[in-house]
């Protein structure tokens, strides 16, 4: 991000930015909230958070709110619950309160299930959200897969090794496909394509300016 430069300015009389370097530039000004899905591993909130920084917007990570709100890690939430279905039925209250606590500027990184019916009827009363779903190669997400205990804390310890290593990568593609359809209902597409985080996130912010002013995305 060393070869960004934010130059200050307005927009209708209001404080504006523009972020220039390479070939990436955009007007930022005009409220905006953006919502991104895939996948687990895939990059949400990484990429999402690097590209709130670049918008100078507020990120918020879906998970990390129901931690916070229900005071219980995911794990054990999910623990209580018999199923999917039933956690997502426990905590999709949330997620009308984030989009009401946060009416612009805002990146939310949402979980795999992002777009199952009950988070995406919230998103269906909020059209103005673009929704924007992640994808890499299986392999790519792979090399990222993060393992975390009961208290959603990092497990240290490898845990992918070279004998085990085709079976996360089958699963990672069960996943894919799982969540195929739901994914598909995001407003767009974006493959982060085994870019690192800053020139995954510059690109993603030069797809959705060149969307939003028109062009193709």
């Amino acid at each position: 991000m060393g070869d960004l430069e934010v130059i200050s300015t307005k927009i209708d009389g209001r404080p504006a930015k523009r972020i220039v370097g390479g070939r990436y530039s955009v007007m930022l000004g005009e409220t905006m909230r953006v919502a991104l899905f895939g996948i687990s591993c895939v990059g949400k909130s990484t990429l999402g958070a690097k590209l709130a920084e670049i918008y100078d917007y507020r990120f918020v990570d879906f998970d990390a709110e129901v931690r916070a709100r229900m005071n219980m890690s995911i794990t054990r939430i999910k623990k209580s619950c018999f199923n999917e279905h039933r956690y997502r039925q426990t905590v999709k209250h949330i997620l009308p309160e984030i989009l009401s606590e946060n009416p612009d500027n805002m990146v939310l990184a949402m979980p795999p299930g992002g777009l199952l019916r009950e988070y995406k009827t919230v998103f269906d009363r909020n059209p103005d959200v673009l929704t924007v779903v992640l994808k890499d190669r299986s392999v790519n997400i792979l090399n990222r897969l993060v393992f975390t205990d009961d208290d959603d804390e990092i497990i240290d310890e490898q845990v992918v090794t070279d004998e085990n290593r085709h079976l996360y990568y089958r699963e990672i593609q069960k996943d894919a496909e799982y969540f195929r359809a739901s994914l598909s209902k995001a407003r767009l597409s974006f493959n982060i394509d085994g870019r690192g985080i800053d020139d995954a996130a510059i690109a993603l912010a030069d797809f959705i300016d060149a969307y939003q002013k028109g062009g193709e995305a």
